[in-house]
């Protein structure tokens, strides 16, 4: 495949997950898990990589696609990518932001709302359990995820204490075998 067709794909597939950023990038990660792995852009274990490397980047979770567009083609693919993956969800959220302050008193506006919030949770906990069944250390993986959202939880801590907890079972835990 050459880079125009690689770039046309980047395009055609990322500019409707755009629109499924209910939640935040995370609620995409697992779409773009299974697009990377179809087209061969990555093997799963590739993806967790970049994706880990993603999330050491400030910024939101989507940022990975500017990552896997530069994989993929270069600049021109991280531009598409990137591009692909804010400005449809930017559009819409633009229109339905102004139709919401129009009708802020409107009780379809709570309905709205209130109904979001689990889908939003179910998309990022289905991404979730997707990468850790194709992490490194899968049993660690999934036991750092699990304290580490407990913790969350429990302390309402910030992400950094919670990096640094997860980043220290992980390496005390972690033997590959090899």
């Amino acid at each position: 495949m050459d880079k125009d067709d690689s770039v046309f794909i980047l395009l055609i597939k990322l500019a409707p997950l755009s629109l499924m950023t209910i939640g935040g990038g995370l609620s995409i990660v697992g779409d773009l898990q299974r697009l990377s792995v179809e087209h061969g852009w990555f093997t799963a274990e590739g993806f967790n990589e970049i994706f880990a490397l993603s999330r050491v980047a400030p910024g939101p979770a989507t940022l990975i696609v500017t990552l896997i567009g530069w994989h993929v083609a270069g600049f021109m693919g991280a531009i598409t990518a990137s591009l692909a993956i804010f400005l449809p969800s930017s559009i819409l959220t633009y229109c339905v932001a102004r139709l919401w302050h129009a009708h802020r008193s409107a009780i379809w506006t709570r309905a709205v709302a209130v109904g979001l919030a689990p889908i939003a949770a179910g998309l990022i906990i289905s991404s979730t359990v997707l990468l850790l069944h194709d992490a490194v250390g899968q049993y660690i993986a999934w036991l750092v995820a699990t304290l580490t959202a407990a913790l969350s939880w429990r302390t309402r801590s910030g992400p950094l204490p919670l990096l640094a907890i997860g980043g220290i079972v992980f390496v005390a835990l972690y033997r590959p075998f090899a």
